[in-house]
């Protein structure tokens, strides 16, 4: 001890260390466009911590995690991850997937860190959904095997998007001018937001500005902005049609949560109202989603308990096959 806890996004890398009795300290946020790769970034963190000595570390990324070599998606970081470990001088270095991670934390999650949106109801020991926007789309799932629960490790968010109206339909013809193929977490991420933002302006004859995902939400929340309040309308209907088609894969009766920063960023733009509706909007099945809970993560950083508990497993696995 510490341990060095990471939940590292395109944008953002999130940053804990774990002290012997289990509490999470020094958290710090760095921005990973700042940094050439995961040793510096974690160099400069352990630096401002005043830390040195740490033996164990784990660290969530958006990425898929198959094997020792790691290129983000989103990011242009790529490294590998016994190299990462030599360079940091750790006795462990272990990677999984960010939303592995969160899926993970969701059973240590307290009731005032969930926001209900709707109804339905959330069974005991019933398979969870999980997804979140923020840089890329993640997905996962929690199900239960015997006494524990097992993450599984998903790119769901990178599906081919499906319109479910004609307004989603023209935004779709529009964005493929550009992208032969247009996944899920095209459109339903903070680029996405702009995406559909764009698209909108063509479809409705209006010239183009430039605008980030922060301005857009910004404009949406204050009025000021129609073709930002529609974008965000949009965007939460997507989300709602995507995480109901999860629930349906799932059979999710534990719930669908809701992570990622682009939600929260939303604040009031986010249409919840809409975003259920259209959840429930699956012909005859529509009976069968009401009665499945959607639920918004509002806690601080849970990603970094879903490392935690991944990395106290490891060490407790490798222990006794010691």
């Amino acid at each position: 001890m510490p341990r060095l806890l990471a939940d590292v996004g395109g944008t953002h890398a999130r940053f804990a260390l774990q002290s012997a009795d289990g509490t999470i300290t020094a958290p710090q946020v760095l921005a990973t466009a700042d940094y050439p790769d995961p040793v510096a970034a974690i160099r400069s963190y352990l630096a401002a911590a005043g830390v040195a000595g740490v033996r164990n570390a784990a660290i969530a990324i958006a990425n898929p995690v198959d094997g020792d070599a790691i290129r983000m998606t989103n990011h242009p970081w790529a490294f590998s991850i016994e190299a990462t470990r030599l360079a940091l001088g750790f006795d462990t270095l272990l990677v999984l997937n960010d939303f592995t991670a969160l899926a993970l934390a969701l059973p240590l999650l307290d009731a005032g860190e969930l926001l209900a949106i709707g109804g339905g109801e959330r069974r005991s020991n019933a398979t969870i959904g999980l997804l979140g926007p923020g840089t890329g789309l993640g997905v996962s799932a929690l199900v239960r095997c015997g006494e524990r629960w097992q993450a599984l490790s998903s790119e769901g968010g990178h599906a081919s998007f499906a319109a479910v109206d004609d307004r989603e339909a023209a935004i779709l013809a529009i964005v493929r001018r550009s992208y032969p193929h247009v996944s899920c977490e095209r459109l339903i991420s903070g680029p996405g937001l702009t995406l559909i933002h764009d698209a909108l302006r063509v479809h409705h004859r209006l010239p183009a500005v430039a605008i980030t995902p922060v301005a857009l939400s910004a404009r949406a929340q204050s009025g000021e902005c129609a073709v930002c309040a529609e974008a965000t309308q949009v965007f939460s209907g997507m989300l709602g049609s995507f995480a109901g088609s999860l629930a349906l894969i799932l059979g999710s009766f534990g719930g669908v949560y809701l992570g990622g920063g682009v939600i929260a960023g939303l604040g009031n733009a986010f249409d919840r109202g809409f975003f259920r509706s259209r959840f429930e909007a699956k012909g005859r099945f529509a009976g069968y989603l009401a009665g499945i809970a959607t639920v918004q993560i509002v806690a601080a950083n849970p990603a970094l308990r879903g490392v935690s508990a991944a990395l106290a497993a490891h060490l407790g696995s490798r222990s006794l096959s010691n």
